[in-house]
């Protein structure tokens, strides 16, 4: 029997390593629309948020997507920095996810459009039921690294989203953390 070494590597406050590993970059000027309002003083090329995933070998029941979403700490005229935010296509499939570092909120919204939020911290977890839309909010002044599993065939539902938007919003003001009506 020979032993081989893994196809990847998984630094728990780093980056997922291997040749199966996608990379994508989310910048401010592809993510204006998420926003209350455009901040003109921002750098269009600023970088969001970054996603490192491996995606299974197929997209049928019984596979799984693993990945690290790296929030970083942008504020957008006060509106702290978030992802785009999704309802999976397929309903049935759940998703984890872990906090390896950072402070922020986890945003769910139901089929009704009702929202609330989780608080992520350092090592929460957080069970996320497939008929839920979910976004992160990154409210600290570090990066926010989360680790993410869910069904490889679960799919994002951004269009849901963007027809029904989550109706609250995310600031960092000087009295703190403040939510607002969208």
């Amino acid at each position: 029997m020979k032993i081989i070494n893994p196809e990847l590597i998984h630094y728990f406050n780093g980056d997922l390593q291997g040749k199966k590993v996608e990379r994508s970059c989310k910048l401010y000027k592809d993510a204006m629309s998420f926003y209350k309002s455009v901040d003109t003083s921002l750098d269009p090329d600023t970088v969001m948020y970054e996603v490192m995933t491996v995606n299974a070998d197929k997209k049928e029941p019984g596979y799984l997507n693993w990945a690290i979403s790296l929030l970083h700490p942008v504020k957008v005229n006060d509106e702290c920095c978030m992802t785009r935010g999704h309802f999976h296509v397929v309903t049935d499939c759940e998703e984890y996810y872990w906090c390896a570092e950072g402070e922020g909120l986890l945003m769910f919204m139901d089929e009704n459009g009702n929202d609330w939020c989780e608080k992520v911290c350092r090592n929460s977890l957080h069970h996320i039921d497939g008929h839920l839309a979910h976004r992160l909010i990154n409210t600290g002044n570090t990066d926010l690294r989360i680790i993410c599993c869910w069904n490889s065939n679960a799919g994002h539902d951004y269009r849901r989203v963007e027809a029904h938007p989550f109706p609250h919003r995310v600031f960092y003001r000087e009295e703190g953390i403040v939510i607002e009506d969208a």
